[in-house]
């Protein structure tokens, strides 16, 4: 009974790790206002005044899994809040500290960006939020796994290891707050990464690959439903 407890209460963190993963997705479209699909009849990009120029619709669009209207759409909204072209890392926390007011959210924001900052040069380009939200919100199940893996690997050796996920684990409760989510107060958060270790580490290696990862998401159903949930917002 108490592995199936504790199964449990895996099941329900590392859900909710996806779903906010996913969610923030969701909130950077609301903040940046590319939820309004009001056709303005922008043809092309524009942007005066700039440090970085995105690429062209057509490249952007072989690139992704959005239409060219919904990439007028998106750089419509990125441009109004963006008009330099960039985000930095300062902004992008900011961004996260007005929808959790009850924690505190850099930290995870913090790993989020990274994730988002494919070159990995402190910057967010119109391409680099565009090419992760085609993969949140409609790439495969392995696509957006893959993409979670990376996040959860913060040093990119290719591997999770239990400093990694207790790093994620401890963002988590920080950002969601002890009053925000009162049931996450009965558990340490090392509790939870050794019940994520006992499921995902296949070989008990001590690590976990992307493979393990892939295939213990997989095989869990909360997980998969909650990957589905935020697919054609825009």
């Amino acid at each position: 009974m108490e592995r199936e407890e504790g199964e449990g209460e895996l099941d329900g963190l590392h859900t909710l790790a996806i779903v906010l993963l996913l969610f923030a997705a969701l909130k950077l479209l609301y903040l940046l206002g590319l939820m309004d699909t009001e056709d303005k009849n922008d043809d092309d990009l524009e942007m005066t005044m700039v440090i970085h120029r995105p690429e062209g619709l057509d490249q952007l669009e072989a690139q992704t899994n959005f239409n060219k209207k919904e990439l007028q759409v998106l750089y419509r909204g990125f441009k109004n809040e963006c008009p330099s072209g960039v985000v930095n890392e300062d902004t992008f926390k900011q961004i996260y500290s007005q929808f959790f007011p009850h924690g505190d959210a850099s930290t995870y924001a913090h790993y989020l960006f990274n994730a988002f900052d494919s070159e990995h040069n402190g910057s967010i380009k119109f391409e680099d939020f565009v090419t992760a939200l085609s993969i949140l919100l409609r790439g495969s199940t392995r696509e957006k796994l893959q993409w979670t893996f990376n996040l959860y690997d913060i040093n990119r050796d290719g591997y999770i290891n239990k400093e990694e996920m207790m790093d994620i684990v401890r963002a988590i409760y920080d950002m969601m707050g002890k009053y925000t989510y009162p049931a996450l107060r009965t558990d340490t958060p090392r509790q939870h990464v050794d019940a994520f270790f006992q499921k995902m580490d296949k070989n008990k290696d001590g690590v976990v690959t992307l493979d393990e990862f892939i295939l213990s998401c997989q095989e869990d159903e909360n997980i998969m439903r909650s990957l589905q949930l935020f697919e054609n917002v825009i």
